[in-house]
Formats: structure tokens, C-alpha cells, sequence
């Protein structure tokens, strides 16, 4: 760690052979030697007169970063000319206003025609004051920058071109940050046809070429261009279906139609796509992004470094399989196939699903077990998670069974008439249950989730991109298989590829996270635009009233702790009636706990009656997942709901009493999504509610909430059938009137 001035930077170890371009945006953190170029939309303001100073400052600031981290950073920049503009419009102005004065002797002026400004004198006029600018800046992180301008010919004059190369090593090697331009105060008009006409070969014409030039030439890693658009699309942004392209390939010109080119600068997308082409050929990876969007514009580079999917990235490496985006349309394209399969084919599915899960057991719980064994050799997980993680042949059990009642039952889930209405004579309504469309569901060290959720998409016509390669496998391929719906379930595998999903919110319409609380945490954060489906904590309470049953208290207390304890409905905090301390029943609790091997926490009331208490909680927030809880004292049924409420995490609460009063008071003033009464806590669950599966627990107050299983997963459509109604005929001197009659149901299937 060094310091320069009071801004501390850490070193980091950088180095890489060049000559081939990094093939995935991962790899891009480990570039040493960056060219940044500055594209003249986004050095300049809206008006063309003067320079964006606080993008420019955000710029400065993001290389500041990269380079005291210990990268080679360089600048290729436009702004000259809209620099020199605005002092040279402000001059003659000026001027015009003196004259005009002494001409006519009144004080009060006339409008002034400001005469076309040629672009090398605003060029001439403007280089000292735009670096003056960037010196200034920089200055601000200790950081020294130096000036360099360049023509066309200093890349043709071999001597120019040795002279600039060792000019640009040295300023790197010194730690100054060169900030390259075209000298276009005298720079020619490009010759023409001779741009990229080969690897040695690409002409000076604009600051893109440049870039690429100057990034071959000194052998970087990575050219990042940024321009006012989000990077490249298939067809001109802003048209139709244009679509942001993540990743360009050499070859992929023939699939994009190009626009104009920017409002400012000389260079359009075509221009840059080229000069990326070029750079990538000589080794450079190149990222064209937005430099002027307000919400990036101040990360936009570090992000860039940092692998995060912004703008277009080109690679010469084609990934084996479709891109994330390609997925969720595949996805979206399935989902709507077996949304529109006969209930009959739906079940079909899932049944042949829960024969697989029999039939190839032995094959899932090696695959389970060798799992396992992996994840302890390398300590990759914390003991909760190796316990979700694990399968059982009791548990695949009960995921078969739990699968044939969600076949059973699922004759009329999609499609559903459940309201209609006589609108007026031969104008009905109705209202029928859908589909709420792609699903993406997130789950960590829980393969039995992949099972159960998948029930659910043949059911509800939903589909889902799952993390378990072989029971993906052996889903895909016979049981969607068997009606041409294998598309509609889609595989992902990374993190990275996940955060490309939760910014999908064209293609993917509800995600659904199970696993920790930092994994929803983490999810909820990552999604844009997309609503989420859970809860981030299962802190769940079980409170222990004065009324209790002996027999009752420690057999719900051990189940609701012990029976599985990195479940999220398992007991975490356990709250017992101050009337109960020293009692017979209080000792027996602590017992049991202690045969169970349960490690307790005391909160601030219980330790305080105690001489030698266990360690005191840090928070009575905490979500253990393990054989430990927290043991709190209160003087009421009143006091537990308060502590419920300002501790607790909505998700499944508990009273043991037999005093009828007191547990619908509890009831009725708990608010969780579930409250139970002499129940253990892990009775929140979609199988033991009887809905055949749960593809997770929402603690939300929209759209559902608790266990979910298939009326979580629709919403409803509406349907009118008219023939030749018009609003009109209804107005106050119309021929028809409302009479919004209520109609019966259709009968359901109850087979």
C-alpha cells in the first residue's frame, strides 16, 4: 500500500503477454495497460460550445483510480475544437460588442451574427486550455498527465513513429498519464481507401482510429471507447426492436445497420466499429460504451475493468452455447408453448418427472454425494449449507409424491374461469388465471428446489433457469422432451450469468432467490426492474406462555429447532414467559436443548436474571441455520407479539399455550405470514400445506404471501366477448345500458 498525498492505492500485481485479446469480460480486470478514448459527445456539452465539466471530472477521477492502483493509463481525447470554439465565439463577441458601441455610441446592443467558425483555428485555440483543464484535474490525485499531439504522418514516418513510442513508454514508466489528440490544427483530410486496409495499416482520420492505432501500436490490453449511445445495436438506437448487441464478433457486420453518426466529432458507431475490429486483430480488446449517461457515467469505466457486462464488448472467442438473452427468449418462446398444452399433456410431464426422480436415484444421490465431498475438501461451505445441500432417498421420496398430488390437482390451474360478468346483452366477461410468465429462480445448496419448481412450469406454463446440471439434464431431456417443451427450462451456472438475468426485465417477469438471506439480499439488489419473490431472513419465534402443556412445549421446541436446522423455518429465537424462570418446565427446555447439542444465546432480559449466563446475542436479528438460538424473556402474550414485531422477520411465529383466549389473541395480532398455535414452526412449508410443492416463502404483502405454491405463480387475464359493441351506445342518449350481472362458474374438475 503506498500513499500519494492523503489518497492511499493499493499495487497490483499486473502483467500479461500481449498479442491475443482477452475472450471473456472477466478476464478484463486483469489489464495492465488501458486506453481510455473520450469521443466528442462526451467532452462537450449539449451546445457544442465549451466541455461537459462534470463528466469530464468523473472521468478523471475513475483513471485517477485505475492508475494509482497500479495500471498504465492513457487518454485519447477529443474537446479541442469545442474548447477553442467557445473562447473564440466569447472573443469575438467581445470584439463585435467594442466596435458596434464606438459605432453607433449606445450603450444597449443589437443582435450580433456570430460568423462559422473554422475547426482548425477553434482547434488551434483550444488544445492549451482543454490540457490546462486535465492538468488541473489530475492534479487533484497527484497525478501528473502530459500532453502529446499526433497526425497521421507520425504513423507513417518510421523514425516519428519510434520517437512517439518511446515518448509514451517513458511517460509510463515515470507513472504520468499521456493524453493523446489529433493535432487538428494542422492534421490533412484522410487519404481515401486507405483506412484498414491491414494489420500495419489504419489512417488517422478521427480520434477512433487513433485510439486503435495508438492501443496497437503500444501493445494494450484494453481500449475502452466512450460515446453518447450504450454501445453497439443491431439497428440504428432508438428504431424498433433495436437491440443492444453484449458481445461482437469479427464477422457479426453483416447483422448490423448502422446510423448516422454522432452530433458532434467526425466519427459515427460504423467508425468505432471498425477501429475496434482493427485494435481487436492487433490483440486489443475493446468495450464501446456510454460515457454521458448520468446513472453510469461516473463508474462507467471501472465497471468496465472490473468485467461488469456494460456496453459491447468484442471478443474473437464465440461461447459454446446462446447468450443469457438468447435463453430468456427461449425461454419466454417455451413457457408459452406448454402454457398452451391441454392440462392432460401438463400432468403427463411432471408424472414422468417424478418416475425419473424414482427410477434414476441411485444416480442423483451419487452425484449428490460427490458433491458433498467436494464442496468439505475445498471448505467452500459453511455446515448449514453442506446440510441443505445434502439429498436423501427419504427426501426424493417425498419430492416424487409431492410432484404426482401437483399432476393430480393441476387439471384446471391455467385457464380458470374465476369471475364473470354480463356487461350488457350479448357483452360477457370473464376473468381466467395465467401464467405470470418467466420465472428465474435462484437457488443455493438446495437441489431438491429444482424438482419442485420445475413441477410447477408444466403446471402453470412457467419455466425457469435452474443451477443443478443433472437433474436439468434428466428434465430436459425425457420428461419436457415428450411434448417439444425442452426449451422452456434453461440452465445457468454462473454468478455472472445470473446478474445478466436480474437485468432482463423484457424477458424475465418474477424472480424467485432460495437460500440464505444474503443471497436474497444480494438478488434484490442485483434485480432491475424485476419484482422478487421471498424473504431475505427466517427468523422465527416460538413463544412459550404460562398456560403451556408439559408435554407440548419440548416436543414442539426440538422440532421446531433440531428436525433440520439450516431450514429457513426453523426456531431462532424462543421466547418464554417470565413466570416460567426456575421452573420444572424451564429446566426440562434447557435439557433438551443441551442433549440436542443446541448452543444458546442469551438475550439482554434473560442474562440479566441470570449469575452465569451463556454469552449474550449481539443481535436479536440473528438468523443462525444451525443447532444454536437465542433465549429471551417476557412479561406478556402482548410484550412476545411486540418483540415479534420489532425483531422478527414476518415469516413463521409459534405459541405454545392451552389457554384458547390467549393463542387468538397471538393469532390474530402476529403479523406473519404464518402463526401457528401448538404447531411446530417447520410446518410452514407448500407440501405439508398440502400444495404438492413450494417453489419458496414470501414474506411480501403483494401478490403472495407465505408458502407459494400454484395460485402464487398466476394472475389472472380478462376476456370479452362482444359483437359489435361500442362505448358509445352506452353514453346518455345511447340505445344500450350497463347491467354488470353476475354469471355462475363453470363447474370444476374435482376428479
Amino acid at each position: 500500500v503506498r500513499c500519494w498525498s492523503n489518497i492511499p492505492f493499493i499495487t497490483m500485481p499486473l502483467s500479461r503477454a500481449h498479442g491475443k485479446s482477452f475472450a471473456h469480460r472477466s478476464e478484463l480486470k486483469h489489464a495492465k495497460r488501458i486506453v481510455v478514448k473520450l469521443g466528442s459527445a462526451v467532452v462537450t456539452r449539449g451546445d457544442e460550445c465549451g466541455l461537459a465539466l462534470g463528466r469530464l471530472a468523473s472521468i478523471v477521477e475513475q483513471v485517477s483510480m485505475l492508475q494509482n492502483q497500479g495500471r498504465e493509463m492513457m487518454i485519447v481525447t477529443s474537446g479541442a475544437v469545442a474548447f477553442g470554439k467557445q473562447r473564440l465565439r466569447h472573443e469575438i463577441l467581445l470584439s463585435q460588442s467594442v466596435r458596434q458601441a464606438l459605432h453607433s455610441g449606445q450603450s444597449q446592443l443589437k443582435d450580433m451574427a456570430i460568423p462559422v467558425l473554422e475547426a482548425r483555428a477553434c482547434a488551434a485555440a483550444g488544445q492549451s486550455g482543454l490540457m490546462a483543464l486535465y492538468e488541473a484535474m489530475f492534479t487533484q490525485y497527484s497525478i501528473c498527465a502530459a500532453q502529446i499531439l499526433v497526425t497521421n504522418l507520425d504513423f507513417h514516418d518510421e523514425q516519428k513513429r519510434r520517437n512517439l513510442n518511446g515518448t509514451l513508454h517513458e511517460l509510463l514508466r515515470m507513472n504520468i498519464v499521456p493524453i493523446i489528440n489529433t493535432n487538428d490544427a494542422v492534421v490533412p483530410p484522410p487519404e481515401p481507401n486507405s483506412d484498414l486496409q491491414g494489420v500495419n495499416v489504419i489512417s488517422v482520420k478521427d480520434n477512433d482510429s487513433l485510439a486503435a492505432r495508438l492501443a496497437v501500436e503500444m501493445k494494450t490490453d484494453l481500449l475502452i471507447v466512450l460515446s453518447d449511445v450504450e454501445g453497439l445495436f443491431d439497428s440504428p438506437p432508438g428504431s424498433d426492436d433495436a437491440k443492444l448487441i453484449d458481445i461482437f464478433y469479427p464477422g457479426d457486420q453483416q447483422s448490423v445497420t448502422f446510423g448516422t453518426k454522432s452530433r458532434v466529432g467526425m466519427g459515427g458507431m460504423e467508425a468505432k466499429v471498425k477501429a475496434a475490429l482493427w485494435a481487436l486483430q492487433g490483440g486489443t480488446s475493446v468495450v464501446i460504451a456510454n460515457g454521458t449517461h448520468p446513472k453510469i457515467s461516473g463508474h462507467v469505466i471501472t465497471d468496465i475493468v472490473e468485467g461488469k457486462k456494460v456496453g459491447t464488448f468484442f471478443s474473437e472467442v464465440k461461447p459454446a452455447g446462446p447468450t443469457v438473452e438468447q435463453q430468456g427468449e427461449m425461454a419466454r418462446a417455451g413457457g408459452r408453448t406448454l402454457a398452451a398444452l391441454q392440462p392432460k399433456q401438463r400432468a403427463e410431464i411432471i408424472y414422468h418427472l417424478a418416475d425419473l426422480l424414482t427410477d434414476q436415484r441411485e444416480e442423483i444421490l451419487l452425484a449428490n454425494k460427490k458433491d458433498l465431498e467436494e464442496a468439505e475438501n475445498k471448505g467452500r461451505l459453511a455446515l448449514p449449507l453442506l446440510k441443505r445441500l445434502s439429498l436423501s432417498t427419504s427426501k426424493l421420496n417425498s419430492l416424487a409424491i409431492g410432484l404426482r398430488q401437483i399432476a393430480a390437482s393441476s387439471q384446471d390451474s391455467v385457464g380458470r374461469v374465476i369471475r364473470r360478468t354480463r356487461i350488457a346483452k350479448d357483452l360477457d366477461l370473464e376473468q381466467v388465471t395465467v401464467p405470470i410468465g418467466v420465472l428465474l429462480v435462484i437457488f443455493e445448496s438446495r437441489p431438491d428446489c429444482l424438482p419442485q419448481v420445475l413441477g410447477w412450469s408444466p403446471r402453470a406454463g412457467e419455466q425457469f433457469p435452474p443451477l443443478d446440471l443433472l437433474l436439468h439434464r434428466i428434465i430436459e431431456s425425457p420428461a419436457l422432451s415428450i411434448h417439444g417443451v425442452k426449451d422452456a427450462v434453461q440452465l445457468v451456472n454462473t454468478r455472472e450469468e445470473v446478474e445478466d438475468l436480474c437485468r432482463l426485465d423484457k424477458l424475465i417477469d418474477l424472480i424467485i432467490p432460495r437460500g440464505s438471506s444474503q443471497l436474497v439480499r444480494n438478488i434484490q439488489k442485483a434485480a432491475k426492474g424485476i419484482p422478487v419473490m421471498g424473504h431475505s431472513e427466517g427468523i422465527c419465534h416460538v413463544y412459550v406462555d404460562t398456560d403451556a402443556s408439559v408435554e407440548k412445549v419440548t416436543r414442539i421446541i426440538r422440532d421446531s429447532k433440531c428436525e433440520y436446522p439450516a431450514a429457513c423455518n426453523a426456531l431462532e429465537t424462543l421466547l418464554i414467559h417470565r413466570d416460567l424462570l426456575r421452573t420444572p418446565l424451564f429446566d426440562q427446555i434447557i435439557d433438551m436443548l443441551r442433549v440436542e447439542q443446541v448452543k444458546i444465546h442469551a438475550g439482554p432480559r434473560f442474562a440479566s436474571y441470570l449469575t452465569f449466563s451463556p454469552s449474550e446475542v449481539k443481535s436479536l436479528r440473528t438468523e443462525y441455520g444451525d443447532l444454536e438460538c437465542c433465549i429471551e424473556v417476557v412479561d406478556s402474550v402482548q410484550e412476545a407479539v411486540e418483540h415479534i414485531h420489532k425483531y422478527g422477520s414476518s415469516h413463521t411465529d409459534v405459541i405454545i399455550t392451552e389457554n384458547e383466549k390467549t393463542a387468538e389473541f397471538f393469532l390474530q395480532h402476529v403479523d406473519s405470514a404464518c402463526v401457528f398455535w401448538n404447531a411446530s414452526t417447520r410446518f410452514s412449508d407448500g407440501y405439508r400445506f398440502g400444495l404438492g410443492a413450494e417453489v419458496g416463502i414470501s414474506t411480501s404483502r403483494i401478490h403472495a404471501r407465505g408458502p407459494v405454491g400454484i395460485e402464487g405463480l398466476l394472475t389472472t387475464k380478462w376476456l370479452l366477448r362482444g359483437d359489435n359493441h361500442v362505448v358509445s351506445d352506452f353514453s346518455e342518449h345511447g340505445s344500450m345500458k350497463y347491467l354488470h350481472e353476475s354469471l355462475p362458474l363453470p363447474q370444476r374438475n374435482t376428479n
